[in-house]
This record gives structure tokens, C-alpha cells and sequence, in this order.
């Protein structure tokens, strides 16, 4: 792997220069951890449920019935959705306010358990997500995979990343990158690769002081001509 500095200067030239790099990525800032943890599980369930019913979806289909989802899961609350009963459950399966994918209808129920579970256990789930170390960001990926439902893979990295955790995303440049720097020779899809992705990301930070949501759209800025 190049020294960051390198990297960052690459997607500093294709993007105009430095202030203009800086400037995107002040586009995206992460929350404190303590900014974090004041978010209301609620809100944690929201973006649960945004980042699923994005996935194969026309984001600006699932923006224009947003009001209609608050209002279908009772503003998100993990109590409400996780008690629902079958009946409610079916009712939502022929509401016009919302996409009438049964899956993802369940999957929002389902994690609506799982943060009920991460509260007792840790306060508030918001609490967990917050003190859950960065240098480990990929335990929490496949947490959310086995604990969660549909969170596994992109979901579960947009949704971090929307609730301002610090998250990098494997997206198509991401990839290309961290296979240029000789991190992977493929996309990762194992313990193994995203063991070796995290410990890149690990590196990069501790060279270059930027977290792990700069550091991944640095790399995919670094990407082509």
C-alpha cells in the first residue's frame, strides 16, 4: 500500500484540488460518539428502516412515502414495532402509504426487537452503537448482519454512516481502490477480506488522522482517470 498522503493527493488532483476535496468531504461529517449516543432509538430504528426499503428501490419513491412509513410503523418506535400484532402486521401489507414489501415490513419488526435487546443490555442501542469501537467497524458489520435483519452488507454500512457513525461503504470504486493498494484481490465477502480491509482502514487512519468515512470516500475519489 502507498503512504494516505499519496492516495488523498490523487483524489485531491481529480477533484480540483485540496480545498475542493475538503469541501466534499465536509459534505458527509460524522457525529461525536456523544452525539451518537443521544439519538433516540427511535430515530435509530428509522434509519434502519430507510436503508431497507432503499435496497432495490427508487430512493426518491421511498423519500415521497416517508410520512407514510412514520406513520405505518408509529414513528418508529422499537417498543411499538416490536409488539405489533399479527393482525397490525398484516394491515400493513395493504397500506397505500407504504411499500408493500412483506420482507421488509418484517425485517423492521425484527430489528425492532434487536434494539430492544442491544437497550437492556446496554442502556439504549444508540448507546452500543456509539461506544462500539471504530477500529473494529467490521465486527459490527457482521453483528448486524447475524443480530439483524436485511443489515447486512451495503444496508449496514449506509445506515452507520447515516446515523453519523464513522463507516466506510465497499462501494464499486471503494473496491477498485482497495484492490489497487493490493488490500484484496476481489470484492470482500469474508471474515478474512474485511479483516484485511479493516486493518488497511486502520492504518490509513492512524497515518492520515481522518476517520473511517473520509478515508473511504477519499479512496473512491482516488479512482479513475
Amino acid at each position: 500500500m502507498k503512504p494516505f498522503a499519496e492516495i488523498e493527493a490523487i483524489a485531491a488532483a481529480r477533484k480540483g484540488g485540496p480545498e475542493a476535496l475538503r469541501a466534499l468531504l465536509a459534505e458527509t461529517p460524522s457525529r461525536s460518539p456523544a452525539g451518537i449516543a443521544a439519538l433516540p432509538d427511535h430515530r435509530i430504528l428509522a434509519e434502519m428502516a430507510r436503508r431497507i426499503f432503499n435496497a432495490g428501490f427508487s430512493s426518491k419513491v421511498i423519500a415521497a412515502k416517508w410520512p407514510g412509513f412514520e406513520a405505518a410503523f408509529h414513528g418508529f418506535d422499537p417498543n411499538a414495532c416490536a409488539h405489533l400484532s399479527e393482525a397490525a402486521s398484516d394491515a400493513l401489507m395493504s397500506d397505500p402509504g407504504i411499500v408493500r414489501n412483506g420482507a421488509k415490513i418484517q425485517a423492521v419488526l425484527a430489528n425492532a426487537r434487536l434494539l430492544l435487546e442491544l437497550a437492556a443490555e446496554h442502556g439504549s442501542a444508540a448507546r452500543f452503537l456509539a461506544e462500539w469501537p471504530d477500529e473494529d467497524y467490521a465486527g459490527l458489520l457482521e453483528l448486524l448482519k447475524k443480530r439483524g435483519s436485511h443489515l447486512g452488507g451495503d444496508s449496514g454500512m449506509r445506515f452507520l454512516r447515516a446515523i453519523g457513525k464513522p463507516a466506510y461503504i465497499t462501494s464499486k470504486d471503494v473496491i477498485a481502490a482497495l484492490i489497487r493498494e493490493g488490500v484484496v484481490g476481489k470484492a470482500p465477502s469474508n471474515r478474512k477480506d474485511f479483516a484485511a480491509v479493516q486493518a488497511a482502514f486502520n492504518r490509513w487512519s492512524a497515518e492520515s488522522g481522518h476517520d473511517l468515512t473520509a478515508l473511504s470516500r477519499i479512496l473512491a475519489m482516488s479512482v479513475g482517470e
